[in-house]
């Protein structure tokens, strides 16, 4: 306890330090996003907009039926135009669901209300067997 209260600064360093690392790990665990069947659900009833986050090339590939493509940079301008309803859902995905957590940020801050993240990107649409149309 002593070596504790003498080194009080190299102790609190550590711990930012290691909460900084942590950190991540904690923000996906919280965005895990929904499943495959919440997000057909919500494109039929809800009518919520599908937004692939993914490049061109991986897009033109094979994506959920209705999905539109929109890059990360041009995201803040694209969305604003496509969707005018801000309450209306929006459910972002990418390959594998890491790019779609800054999709959901963006559109938190441009304030859309219902915005989710497909859980496992589109791997996990595939690994269920859900129908892709390709460009």
């Amino acid at each position: 306890m002593k070596f504790i209260v003498d080194n009080w600064m190299l102790f609190s360093i550590a711990l930012i330090s290691g909460f900084m690392l942590v950190l991540p790990i904690i923000q996906t665990g919280m965005t895990q996003g929904i499943s495959t069947a919440e997000a057909v659900l919500m494109m039929n009833r809800e009518k919520a907009v599908v937004v692939d986050l993914s490049e061109p090339e991986a897009f033109a590939l094979g994506h959920p039926v209705g999905a539109i493509n929109i890059s990360l940079g041009a995201l803040e301008h694209d969305l604003i135009k496509l969707v005018t309803d801000k309450s209306r859902p929006i459910i972002f995905f990418c390959q594998t669901g890491g790019v779609s957590v800054k999709g959901l940020v963006a559109a938190q801050k441009l304030g859309f209300t219902k915005v989710y993240l497909l859980g496992g990107g589109l791997k996990s649409w595939r690994e269920a067997n859900l129908p892709l149309q390709k460009v």
